[in-house]
């Protein structure tokens, strides 16, 4: 795989450095064309091995990566709780509403288009025993 198309890779998964122009660790100068400074994983981990193995401080090894040194504890700290898996950004915000399931769902889009969100709402809770802001149930029935 060449270069542009790792970069694109990446970019795909979401797993270019934000700060790929600010890594200046020797192994991503260029020469070596496995280590790639726009790859935010192989950066965090490198990160971590400059810190354990090579014994440079925490602070110098997050500034030669692009990164902080709170952001390397971070990183070290999912490392140690789930290892490479923990190099990987987690999703951020909400999953999706939280009350809403398949069934309200249902339930909302089959119910009178007449009612209001109060009045649907208000359904909601009688039959499901869920309490539902009429906000939540505009954009159910948006969607």
């Amino acid at each position: 795989m060449n270069t542009a198309m790792r970069l694109r890779a990446l970019a795909a998964a979401k797993l270019l450095h934000p700060n790929a122009t600010e890594v200046s660790a020797p192994l991503f100068n260029g020469k070596r064309r496995f280590f790639l400074a726009a790859d935010k994983v192989q950066v965090k981990y490198e990160m971590l091995r400059a810190h354990i193995i090579d014994g440079l401080s925490a602070s110098e090894a997050a500034a030669i990566h692009g990164y902080s040194r709170p952001a390397y504890y971070l990183v070290a700290d999912s490392f140690a709780e789930a290892g490479m898996l923990g190099l990987l950004d987690e999703r951020r915000g909400r999953r999706g509403p939280l009350k809403l399931n398949a069934e309200i769902l249902a339930f909302i889009r089959s119910a009178d288009p007449t009612w209001s969100s109060a009045t649907l709402a208000q359904a909601v809770v009688q039959r499901f025993a869920v309490s539902l802001h009429r906000r939540t149930i505009e954009r159910a029935r948006r969607r």
